[in-house]
């Protein structure tokens, strides 16, 4: 049996890439056997080699690179998923994977800024049952309340469920067999609203109903509000809690540990002295900026709840 993971990046996030692969390697059982596939629109040969070196044991590297084809449906739709600057066109691409690989009926999906602290073998083994996808609840928003009012009343969801894109296990057969792609290109493209988190919004709401909630300590975030976890299996530096820019961060002794296994280590602690203090307080405010929008997006009277109670949309 393979278990393939699946990870999604542009060129430049080849450093953290290669400490969550360098993390998913150490923790692989040797007697299992694995197949990292990585998503991109083109990362330099030097890039691939180096992601590939990460490799080792029964855990293989390969990498595909999208077509404009396939993502001319986004790239047409720029006002419809670049609403915020820290958002990328890779964001998207994890949408794809059931179609672009019918020969997985489920996979692991990863954010490149993960470090991953147990045998992936463990989420890939969850029973999913007639669930499309499996997930955690989205701790990097539990707490601030202007973004669970964003959830409730501008995406119409129940912000109980609503889980984070960032780490998932894809229920690929029932994605496809459920038609989850055309669903997502016709959303995307017959309806225009503002999002805060454009390809994690439309997984929630196309999802929604049959999201298996998984256990946290696959999905542990560094936030302001709860204790660090005492054995998390996966941890994922979301929004802007990057170790490799902030001190301090929480859990960002699993990241750094990881990272010097890694020909970026030095890179990357050279780039956390070099951020300043300027660059930080502009990284904060990105959050702010979310916090701002959510007041923009609820008055809009095109926003998604309005327009699935007026539209009376269906899936």
């Amino acid at each position: 049996m393979t278990i393939p993971i699946f990870y999604t990046i542009s060129d430049d996030f080849t450093p953290y890439l290669a400490v969550s692969l360098s993390s998913l390697a150490e923790n692989a059982d040797p007697e299992k056997d694995y197949t990292v596939i990585i998503l991109h629109q083109g990362l330099s040969p030097e890039h691939q080699d180096a992601l590939t070196a990460c490799g080792k044991g029964k855990l293989r590297v390969s990498f595909r690179q999208l077509d404009e084809e396939l993502l001319a449906p986004i790239q047409n739709r720029r006002g419809n998923y670049l609403r915020a600057d820290f958002f990328t066109l890779s964001i998207f691409y994890r949408l794809f994977i059931p179609e672009l690989f019918p020969e997985y009926d489920k996979a692991v999906y990863l954010d490149a800024d993960t470090v991953v602290n147990a045998d992936i073998a463990g989420l890939y083994q969850t029973e999913l049952g007639s669930n499309l996808v499996a997930a955690c609840h989205d701790q990097s928003v539990h707490y601030i309340e202007p973004l669970q009012t964003y959830i409730r009343d501008c995406l119409g969801l129940d912000p109980a469920g609503y889980v984070n894109s960032g780490v998932l296990l894809m229920n690929c057969r029932a994605m496809r067999e459920e038609g989850f792609v055309d669903k997502f290109l016709r959303l995307l493209t017959t309806y225009q609203f503002n999002s805060i988190a454009p390809d994690q919004d439309y997984l929630n709401e196309i999802c929604a109903g049959r999201i298996k909630l998984l256990d946290p300590r696959w999905d542990a975030m560094p936030n302001d509000f709860d204790p660090e976890m005492a054995d998390p299996a996966l941890v994922h530096y979301n929004l802007f809690y990057k170790p490799w820019h902030f001190a301090g961060v929480k859990y960002e002794s699993y990241f750094w540990q990881a990272a010097k296994e890694t020909p970026f280590y030095q890179e990357l602690k050279q780039e956390l002295a070099d951020f300043s203090e300027q660059d930080r307080q502009a990284e904060l405010a990105k959050m702010q900026g979310m916090v701002d929008l959510v007041g923009q997006i609820s008055q809009d009277p095109q926003n998604w709840f309005h327009v699935k109670q007026e539209v009376k949309v269906t899936l």
